[in-house]
């Protein structure tokens, strides 16, 4: 089976005529007749279809000859780089401890019949940190943060946003930690009281303090309907979460905003309610790459001549990540 020819330029004959057609309109807007039977449309098509020639031959060069065309105006290849990609771990279920996960570790696809399964490594070690909900705060805008903690112990009705929601209002959550990109749990007890939004697309956005500003978090799923239910809703948190300090309490914290409705999208005539919530870690991410690092390889002993060649067991190398240590006999 042969390599398929680099396309080069795709541009066909009719599509040159019709490029040198609107040339035409714009710089000789007093050229009108653009029918075939008008002299100026038989040169144009003459010379697409010496041009059409030109593309043909173009598209056969030979990729080293290619190759050589992008060298000479400084454009060169990448060396071979491996795949990056972020994997994230599942606890089966909640722990009171961390859970570490060393770099190095192998993640698979599902191998099948036809295909192998495509290996990734963990590029650098990850923990787990476990946490549990602590705080609750609302901080309306214009206004000033109020400590809800203590009516939520009690069991009382505590409104996500001010009496007349407005964009800028805040439900901020405290959590007993901070949890670097981790995936978060939390089950929101509420009722139906957001009046006026769609629960489909509330217009709130979920964020997560990242130290010098508020990160945006992936919302994975929210079966409360921006409030308007009770049900679970899943966040994957920044790797740069860390702790924070509103209304004097320490934590992790993160922050529920509404923000400006989109044209045609509802919003909140009157604030939803929450009466109870529950926090947990369910598992956290990392990032992998399709490579796996190969250590104390033994390439051969040098034989102390110039040109000596070592090959390794497994190329091609990741730029930048090899070492190679020179030990006496």
């Amino acid at each position: 089976m042969t390599l398929p020819s680099p396309h080069l330029d795709d541009r066909t004959f009719q599509g040159l005529v019709d490029e040198a057609k609107r040339l035409v309109q714009q710089r000789c807007p007093e050229w009108t007749d653009h029918n075939v039977s008008d002299p100026g449309v038989t040169l144009i098509e003459a010379f697409a279809t010496m041009v059409d020639q030109l593309v043909y031959r173009v598209n056969r060069v030979p990729e080293k000859s290619y190759l050589t065309f992008l060298d000479l105006i400084g454009v060169q290849l990448h060396p071979p780089t491996a795949a990056h990609t972020e994997v994230t771990f599942r606890l089966s279920a909640p722990r009171p401890e961390p859970v570490l996960v060393r770099a190095g570790t192998e993640v698979a696809t599902v191998r099948t019949e036809t295909e192998e399964a495509v290996v990734f490594t963990t590029s650098e070690p990850l923990s787990i940190v476990p946490c549990a909900f602590a705080h609750l705060a609302t901080w309306p805008s214009p206004g000033e943060a109020v400590d809800r903690t203590e009516e939520l112990t009690l069991g009382r009705d505590v409104p996500v946003f001010g009496a007349t929601p407005a964009p800028g209002d805040c439900l901020y959550v405290g959590l007993s930690a901070a949890v670097p990109a981790g995936v978060l749990a939390l089950r929101l007890d509420c009722t139906v009281d957001g009046v006026g939004v769609d629960p489909a697309r509330p217009p709130i956005l979920w964020e997560a303090w990242d130290g010098s500003s508020w990160a945006v978090c992936e919302v994975e799923k929210d079966d409360t309907g921006g409030f308007n239910r009770s049900g679970e809703l899943i966040l994957h948190l920044p790797r740069t979460h860390v702790p924070a300090a509103v209304v004097r309490r320490t934590g992790g914290w993160l922050r529920c905003r509404l923000i400006e409705a989109e044209p045609g999208q509802p919003t909140y005539m009157a604030p939803p309610v929450v009466r109870g919530i529950t926090a947990f870690t369910i598992g956290a991410t990392v990032a992998a790459e399709h490579a796996e690092t190969i250590t104390d390889e033994v390439l051969g002993q040098a034989e102390g001549v110039p040109g000596q060649v070592f090959r390794l067991a497994r190329p091609p190398v990741v730029p930048g990540e090899f070492v190679v240590e020179v030990t006496d006999p």
